[in-house]
């Protein structure tokens, strides 16, 4: 018999169907004319990127109001629209130069209202970049297959890319289940009903070691060395990124004199409010590597990158009780023990996939290709000439220090 869930999904923005992607599809296009201008070019972006024609494009664009957006969707498009033209700017440099570090008003004035309505911030996040960013026959497809989705937009018009964002996105669609699923088993320990927690359990670990099968997809549609030297560097933020030319971050130009230098992190997975649900209902917690009193202060920064809603939803999760402490303390159950540790077992093979895949796109290609001297400076070319283990990734942290840690930090939460 289920329990009465605790929450309900829908006022936090999160859709029983689909989980944290949204319960209606994406828009393709704002149908408002007056903000033609940017779907202009957004349409365009792979061409005008490929000339390194897209900055003279941006800064001829109108200053446009955020007036005529309506919907939270139409909000949702402004910002993916106003994300990719951020990071297309910032790192189409001209040839053999650097990233731009000074972002027009064009794109500065709209996108830090938008963002700001959003509870985002003005760059390309997970949201922009995944949940916002695709296309299907109906809401009623089935997003998990990836085969059933299109993407909106990349900045190469690869394929390549394109299956690296849906990947992501059909992950999303097939973690949705467990969603309610574990919200259940939440309410359910409070009438220590370990039943429906055990089942709860299983039916995690097994979502989740279908999310890896997802992740391993990775290779057939996707090259390591089309990611690593064609992708990956309009994926950068503009935190932690001296070595690819932003010591300072960018500074967002208001116009009449206004503006700020601002940094902030590159699209990365651990924007994903699904991974971050993961660790919280099994009880995962991620610590900082040099003071282990303190919790990981990136983690609790990604929470920002998250929709207002999501984050709003994990810190209801985060209040509800403890299926970690319950499993421990029914000794008399200890099938429940064990469902526990197999849930935890599948999400530390979840990271082990997420891993090895970052070994074969990112530190192989960057022992593999050395940068050429017309360039310009970007991730790749930093990396390319960047220790193994001081490698940055898109978000801003060291790369194989930070998974590795996350990665035994789940593995230890398994200690019954």
């Amino acid at each position: 018999m289920l329990t009465q869930i605790d929450v309900d999904m829908a006022e936090f923005g999160v859709s029983p169907r689909h989980g944290f992607l949204p319960d209606e599809l994406p828009l393709h296009r704002l149908s408002d004319p007056y903000y033609s201008s940017w779907e202009d070019v957004i349409e365009r972006l792979p061409s005008l990127l490929k000339r390194k024609a897209l900055i003279c494009h941006v800064d001829n664009l109108p200053v446009l109001s955020t007036s005529h957006l309506q919907t939270l969707r139409e909000w949702q498009r402004a910002y993916q629209v106003l994300s990719f033209l951020t990071h297309g700017y910032i790192w189409n440099s001209a040839e053999g130069g650097g990233p731009s570090e000074r972002l027009p008003p064009s794109i500065s004035v709209p996108f830090l209202e938008i963002a700001s309505y959003l509870g985002l911030p003005p760059t390309a996040t997970y949201s922009a970049l995944n949940l916002w960013n695709f296309k299907a026959p109906s809401s009623e497809t089935d997003l998990s297959r990836i085969e059933n989705l299109k993407v909106l937009h990349t900045f190469t018009g690869t394929e390549d890319e394109e299956w690296f964002y849906l990947i992501s996105v059909a992950i999303e669609a097939h973690g949705a289940e467990i969603i309610p699923v574990m919200l259940n088993a939440m309410a359910a320990v409070r009438t220590k009903n370990s039943h429906i927690v055990l089942a709860a359990l299983v039916k995690f670990g097994y979502c989740v070691r279908e999310m890896g099968a997802i992740l391993k997809r990775m290779n057939e549609k996707c090259a390591p060395d089309v990611f690593y030297q064609k992708i990956r560097p309009f994926l950068a933020g503009s935190k932690n990124m001296a070595v690819a030319g932003l010591p300072n971050g960018v500074f967002y130009d208001e116009g009449d004199g206004k503006g700020e230098w601002r940094q902030f992190s590159g699209g990365s997975n651990a924007q994903s409010s699904l991974i971050a649900f993961c660790d919280v209902v099994l009880g995962v917690e991620h610590w900082d590597s040099k003071d282990s009193g303190s919790k990981n202060q990136f983690f609790q920064e990604m929470r920002n990158y998250m929709p207002r809603s999501h984050r709003t939803f994990l810190q209801r999760v985060e209040s509800m009780a403890s299926i970690r402490d319950f499993a421990a303390a029914q000794t008399s159950v200890p099938e429940l023990g064990e469902a526990y540790n197999f849930a935890v077992n599948e999400l530390r093979k979840f990271r082990d996939i997420h891993i090895q895949i970052i070994a074969r796109y990112i530190i192989r290609p960057s022992k593999q290709y050395a940068p050429k001297e017309d360039t310009g400076r970007n991730l790749a070319v930093a990396s390319s000439i960047t220790p193994e283990k001081e490698l940055h990734g898109t978000g801003g942290t060291q790369l194989l220090p930070f998974l590795r840690q996350s990665r035994d930090e789940t593995k230890n939460a398994a200690s019954f």
